[in-house]
């Protein structure tokens, strides 16, 4: 084997490192999101879509080709439950801003009211 063959080598072994990293990353801001820490998840987001495009920057192998299409199939079931779980917090801070709203509403008209 020549310099060449272990150099590519090297870079396809890294290449499914990073997406094994990828895949952990995801999995670990699926469990930040469940605990609410959305900044962590959000910075976590970059860094994860760095590692995406550092991943991707060639293409993948044939012999690689069907365990990348399992772990992408599989990171792509963890990011609908990181955007299923966005979106019930997306809701319930819509809701709480809605039911401040409404307090700072009644507050106001309470405030307005002439006493008798």
């Amino acid at each position: 084997m020549n310099t060449l063959d272990t150099g590519a080598l090297v870079e396809r072994q890294g290449q499914c490192v990073l997406l094994a990293n990828v895949l952990t990353m995801t999995q670990f801001m699926l469990e930040r999101a469940r605990k609410h820490e959305w900044e962590l998840v959000t910075e976590l987001e970059g860094q994860r879509r760095e590692l995406l495009n550092e991943c991707f920057a060639t293409a993948v192998s044939p012999e690689h080709s069907e365990i990348f299409s399992e772990a992408l199939a599989a990171m792509l079931h963890l990011n609908e439950e990181l955007v299923a779980l966005l979106d019930t917090a997306k809701a319930e801070a819509a809701a709480r801003h809605s039911g401040q709203v409404n307090t700072r509403r009644q507050i106001n008209q309470y405030l307005d009211v002439d006493p008798v």
